[in-house]
C-alpha cells in the first residue's frame, strides 16, 4: 500500500481532512461526488492509498482489482446499468488531480468519441 500524499487533494478528501459528499466506501475505496458535474451522476472512486495515476496504480494487481470492485459497488448501489468510467492519465489528457482516480458518469446519453 501506498502512503498517503501530505500534499494530494485526494488523498486529504480521503483523510477526511477537506469535506466531500460521500457516496460509496469501502476499506480500499472511496467514491465522492465530483465537484463540477458532466452529467446527472457523476464520482469519482479514488483508492484510499496514493497511486499517481492507473499506470501507477497497474503496478499493484490487488489495489486496482480494489479499484475496480469500488467502481461495480458503486454501480451496483445506484442501480446503474449503462454508465462510463473514464481514468486520465497525465496532463495532456486532463488528469488535473494526481491521485488516481475513476469518474463514472451516467444519467444521460454519450456519444464516442468523447472531447
Amino acid at each position: 500500500m501506498s502512503a498517503p500524499d501530505p500534499d494530494c487533494l485526494f488523498c486529504k478528501i480521503v483523510a477526511g481532512e477537506i469535506p466531500s459528499t460521500q457516496v460509496y466506501a469501502d476499506d480500499d475505496c472511496y467514491a465522492f461526488a465530483d465537484t463540477n458535474p458532466q452529467a446527472p451522476t457523476h464520482v469519482l472512486v479514488v483508492p484510499r492509498a496514493h497511486f499517481t495515476d492507473v499506470a501507477d496504480l497497474a503496478r499493484d494487481a490487488k489495489a486496482s482489482a480494489a479499484l475496480l470492485a469500488g467502481v461495480r459497488a458503486f454501480a451496483a448501489q445506484e442501480g446503474l446499468t449503462d454508465f462510463r468510467t473514464v481514468f486520465n492519465t497525465g496532463r495532456e489528457v486532463g488528469q488535473t488531480v494526481f491521485h488516481t482516480h475513476a469518474h463514472v458518469l451516467a444519467g444521460r446519453p454519450f456519444t464516442w468519441p468523447p472531447g
